[in-house]
Parts: structure tokens; sequence; C-alpha cells
């Protein structure tokens, strides 16, 4: 749907430097924003796309095939426009309208909000910031909270909101040092008494403004589509690279990786994990989908969608073990793609709308036992 083909390539190209810089370079976070992927989920009333959750999956596998972290912070901003549903249309105009307009932000209330009579005002600091130093506004959520700080709420029921800041409002600290996704900039970000005016923020547990079906997909299901969707192409990127050495003679072998049985079956198998993921996470999007056209979404395909994505970040990071190891010592060096991709993969996975232990509260869900599916 989105033309990612040029900033694709442009990603693929600049990977080290990505790395390097820990964080996108300017001019190519530039061009992915000016693709509207960024915007993705932003109500066409904004001259955005609203795509579905099945168009922008596939778009999403496909860049971060060439490259885990610009894929990821697509990831983040298209996942995070989804909140223009909510917004009052005046706040969606002034945060979403631009083309440039990439969101970012951490939902779990960390913040603390105080009341006045223009708004809030607020202080904290959050974690997790992907591609914080490229976004035009940074969200987090917050709870509202009296003048010693104790947990309240106000006469609306506003508790927990998640606000939106302006970027000179922020302040971005140098945390993000680590093993992989190194180039999504994920840093840490604090406010100190920033003023957000009325309005300028969404309550996600209430119905949306917009009542379109992208406006009634689970907010949590909809993230964990987009964080499956990235392991995909991470998974589809491991086999590429393997086929890639299909010509490679390990030490002391007169025979090619391509020619040694175990090797092919290790291939096989990494493709068979990416292809069954991906058609079962399909299958869910097109029923959580189905659902979100007719009405309302139904637990237990929420549950199915959550199963199939955290199924899909398994499964990828299964594919992309068996690539790297297949390809031997050469996987090692900072000149393989594949090192990378290992590296990328399994920060992704300690992510929690795919971690292992949502598969806890899926099965618990699947034996018919009271389940609280609020984070589903």
């Amino acid at each position: 749907m989105f033309d990612i083909a040029d900033v694709a390539r442009q990603a693929d190209e600049r990977a080290a430097e990505i790395e390097a810089t820990r964080h996108l370079p300017s001019g190519l976070a530039a061009d992915l924003a000016a693709t509207g992927i960024c915007r993705a989920f932003a109500p066409r009333e904004l001259g955005a796309a609203e795509a579905t959750p099945a168009e922008l999956s596939h778009d999403l596998e496909s860049l971060a095939a060439r490259d885990g972290s610009t894929g990821w912070c697509a990831m983040i901003a298209a996942t995070t426009s989804i909140v223009a549903g909510w917004l009052p249309a005046e706040w969606a105009e002034e945060i979403y309208g631009p083309e440039d307009s990439v969101t970012g932000g951490f939902a779990a209330p960390m913040g603390r909000a105080t009341v006045t009579d223009e708004g809030l005002r607020v202080s904290g600091r959050w974690a997790w910031g992907s591609g914080s130093h490229h976004c035009t506004w940074l969200g987090g959520g917050t709870l509202v909270v009296d003048a010693g700080g104790t947990p309240t709420g106000r006469a609306d029921g506003l508790t927990a909101p998640f606000v939106f800041f302006s970027m000179d409002q922020v302040t971005l600290l140098d945390t993000w040092h680590v093993a992989g996704l190194k180039g999504t900039g994920s840093v840490d970000y604090t406010v100190t008494d920033a003023f957000v005016p009325g309005g300028r923020w969404v309550d996600m547990t209430r119905p949306a403004r917009i009542g379109r079906p992208l406006y009634r997909m689970p907010f949590f299901g909809s993230l964990a589509i987009g964080v499956a969707s990235v392991m995909l192409g991470l998974a589809r990127r491991a086999i590429d690279e393997l086929i890639g050495l299909a010509e490679k003679h390990p030490q002391g072998s007169a025979r090619s990786l391509a020619q040694r049985a175990p090797i092919q079956a290790d291939l096989a198998a990494a493709v068979a994990d990416h292809r069954s993921a991906r058609l079962l996470l399909d299958d869910a999007i097109e029923r959580v989908w189905a659902s979100a056209s007719a009405g309302e979404v139904p637990g237990a395909d929420r549950v199915a969608l959550r199963l199939a994505a955290t199924n899909a970040a398994l499964n990828s990071a299964a594919a992309v073990d068996r690539c790297y190891h297949a390809a031997g010592g050469s996987a090692v060096y900072e000149s393989s793609p594949l090192q990378r991709v290992f590296r990328d993969v399994h920060v992704a996975t300690q992510h929690a709308m795919v971690a292992p232990r949502t598969l806890e509260v899926i099965g618990r869900h699947t034996f018919g036992l009271d389940t609280d599916l609020a984070q589903i």
C-alpha cells in the first residue's frame, strides 16, 4: 500500500550507520514519514491512509526485512497514530494533520498529572521511546493525582490519560545502549511540569470518537500486530541471507552449504516457521477485522489475535536462530546481516505485546477460566 521501496533500499544501505548513531538519520526519517506509513492509522479526514491492519502488517514486514530498526520505528509511529480516532478533532488535526507527522511514546502510566483550570500539569519519566529523535509529538501514560500525589480523578472520570507533549517540552536521555534494534533510538525521556492543554490526551478505555472499523480494533492487539510484523520481516531477511550463502563451503568441506542435508533441513524448517506464522497472523487479522467491521470485537477474537502475534514472534525468532546457526562462523562478523538480524529479533522478543508470558493469559481464557482481557 505504501511506496516504501526506496526507503527500504536506503535503510539497507545505511544499516551500519543506523546502528552506529543509534537512531535513524534525519534524511531517512523524513523520507520514511513522506511515504505516509508513520501516520498509517490516522483517519482519512486528515489526508492519512486509514490503512487496514492487514495492509500495514505486510508493509512493515517488507520494510523490516531490509532493516529491523527502520521497520520498528515505522511500526511505533504507525500504531501510535491510531489514537487520532480518540483525540478531539482539533487536536487530531494539530498532531496528525501535517504530512510529516511522527508520533511515539510509552503508554504505561509513568507520569503524574495534576488538574488545572486549563488542562493538566505533567511530570514523569518514561522508557522505550522508540523513534523519539524524529517525532513531532511524543506521548506518555499518566495518572491523575491530587496535590499530595494520591491518585484521584476528574469529574469526567479521567484517571489515566495518554497525553501528548510538544518536543520542546521533552528531554531525551542517552540510555539506549543495547544488543539489538540499536537504531530505534528507544531512549528514556522526561518532562517536568509540562502544561498539557485541555483535550490533548486520550483515554483508550472509552469508545473512539470515530466509529469506523479501524477504531474498534483493540489497541494492544493492533500494537501486537505491528511488533509481530517486524519480527516476520527479520525472519524473512534471515532466510534470504542463508539462501545467499548457498555456494559457501564450510572450512574443510568439499560440499557447499546448499549441498549439505542438515542445512537443507534447517532452511526448510525456517521457511515453515515463517510461512505458518504469517498465515496464522493473517487469519487472525482477517477475523478481528470482520468483527470490527460488523460492530464490537469479542474477547475470543482478541485472544486469537494475540495468540497469532505471539506465535509469529516465537516462530520468527526460531527461524532466525536456525538460519544463524546454519550459516556457520561467517554469521558472527559485523559484515554479515545475519548477526544483526539475530540480535534484533532477540531484543524484539522482549516486547510485552508478544513476550511468552502472554500465552498464560491466552491459555487461561482457552481453559474457560475467568480472565481479565483488559490488556488483550
